[in-house]
């Protein structure tokens, strides 16, 4: 076989590292995380123990239109409640 020619490779090298260097600048530029954690408290204990989905449809028991602590009116889909809000 013959080696892949020098300005090929050189042209391949420079494309990769200007996506490279783009993608790390579009990741660096991310918002910080400004959603709040899962509290520890006795209310919400049980769903550290609980898989995601599971804990997702218990969710709306509390925080339902009907429940103890709604949610606001713009709040994102209500069906991904951890996905957001994070366990510690």
């Amino acid at each position: 076989m013959t080696p892949p020619k020098k300005n090929n490779s050189l042209l391949i090298n420079i494309a990769f590292v200007g996506v490279a260097v783009g993608l790390l600048a579009f990741l660096l530029r991310a918002p910080e995380i400004t959603t709040p954690k899962l509290p520890h408290d006795d209310e919400h204990e049980r769903f550290f123990a609980m898989k995601k989905k599971t804990a997702g449809k218990i969710c709306v028991e509390c925080h339902s239109p009907e429940g103890v602590y709604p949610l606001p009116e713009d709040h994102p889909p209500k069906y991904r409640c951890l996905f957001c809000h994070r366990r510690d």
